[in-house]
């Protein structure tokens, strides 16, 4: 996870938008009568016409009414759309340190959800969050100012929140671009899903000094000392590594991992036969770079897959206290997302919302 409304031109109220014939020159003194079935078809229609825009017009902004189509939606309605990426990063970075995810508005619950989790583990001052809409960058800048940035252009949000859609590709086809942005401004940048609770800090577990740090999407166990390299490939010639947490240095071996993600997704694109996301295309990049880029797998137990973590109750027993960040994956839709995390004490909103930068939305 907002829509732009787009009105359309508006009748003059004063004027009949249907002419009349005149009266006929053979009898000049007949009465016209305004209720034959052609006038009050006509009538029936502006009435109609009317009623459909009505409830339009007063969704939108007051400023919006009579603006909305000489202006964009950015400069009319939104107080930060000219708030840069340059500038967000100067106001939230610490140490050269940014934690981003990426929300449109269907997602501002489980933003503020994982932001709770993050603010536990007093982390949330170094939180960007990357706005794909105008609704989005407002309403996380209203209740928490300058840590909200929306980087153009806008897409169509409509269906960005259903796994699977061309919209969900777009969305999440724009996250390497977004991180090459950010490495290139010189920052080191911990991307976030937002369906994710922590349990810990995260960036405590980050050893060495490597360009990339990523996480197993598998839910084959691995031994609790098992290897940091990227792991071999699968059955379809890749490995399965998760595109939902990844920490990036801003070095040149982390930014041709970029360059080449976004290589991958030109040659990848979205089909109604291949209904494809990013990870596929991320996953490749890594293959490919694996000789050029220092890379680190992080520990399976504390960066479980949902998989794993939600679907083998002896391994989370064996492991406890060692769990980082749980990822609410291998389930689709937000109410089944919602519910699993319910069932594990794991959606926060209900009861913590005020522990949220955010508040309760």
């Amino acid at each position: 996870m907002s829509h732009v409304l787009h009105q359309r031109p508006l009748q003059n109220p004063f004027s009949n938008p249907f002419s009349f014939s005149p009266p006929s020159s053979t009898n000049p003194k007949r009465p016209i009568s305004l209720f034959t079935p052609t006038t009050l078809l006509a009538l029936l229609l502006f009435m109609i016409v009317v009623g459909f825009l009505c409830p339009w017009v007063g969704l939108m902004p007051q400023n919006m009414i009579f603006s909305s189509v000489s202006k964009p939606y950015s400069v009319v309605s939104s107080k930060w759309g000219h708030y840069t990426l340059d500038k967000a990063l100067n106001f939230v970075a610490k140490n050269g340190t940014v934690i981003v995810c990426i929300v449109s508005q269907p997602y501002l619950p489980f933003l503020n959800n994982w932001l709770i989790s993050v603010t536990r583990q007093k982390r949330q001052d170094i939180v960007l969050v990357i706005a794909e809409d105008y609704v989005s960058l407002d309403k996380v800048n209203e209740h928490w100012p300058g840590h909200a940035v929306l980087i153009p252009p806008v897409l169509d949000a409509e269906n960005a929140h259903k796994f699977g859609s061309k919209g969900f590709f777009n969305f999440t086809a724009r996250r390497p671009s977004h991180l090459l942005k950010i490495l290139d401004l010189g920052y080191n940048v911990m991307y976030n899903d937002v369906d994710m609770v922590w349990l810990a800090d995260p960036l405590a577990k980050l050893e060495g000094n490597h360009d990339v740090y990523f996480t197993d999407d598998m839910t084959a166990i691995k031994p609790l000392n098992h290897s940091h390299d990227l792991p071999p490939p699968g059955k379809k010639g890749r490995p399965y590594i998760c595109s939902c947490m990844i920490f990036l240095r801003h070095t040149d071996g982390a930014k041709l991992v970029l360059k080449k993600w976004l290589e991958e997704l030109q040659l990848q694109p979205w089909s109604r036969a291949k209904k494809s996301n990013d990870q596929p295309a991320f996953n490749w990049a890594l293959m490919k770079t694996t000789k050029e880029v220092d890379m680190y797998l992080l520990p399976q137990a504390a960066f479980p897959t949902g998989g794993l973590y939600f679907k083998n109750k002896t391994w989370v027993k064996e492991t406890k206290g060692m769990h980082v960040i749980i990822h609410n994956n291998y389930i689709v839709g937000f109410e089944k997302k919602i519910k699993r995390f319910r069932d594990y004490g794991f959606w926060l909103v209900d009861d913590h919302a005020e522990e949220s930068p955010l508040g309760r939305l």
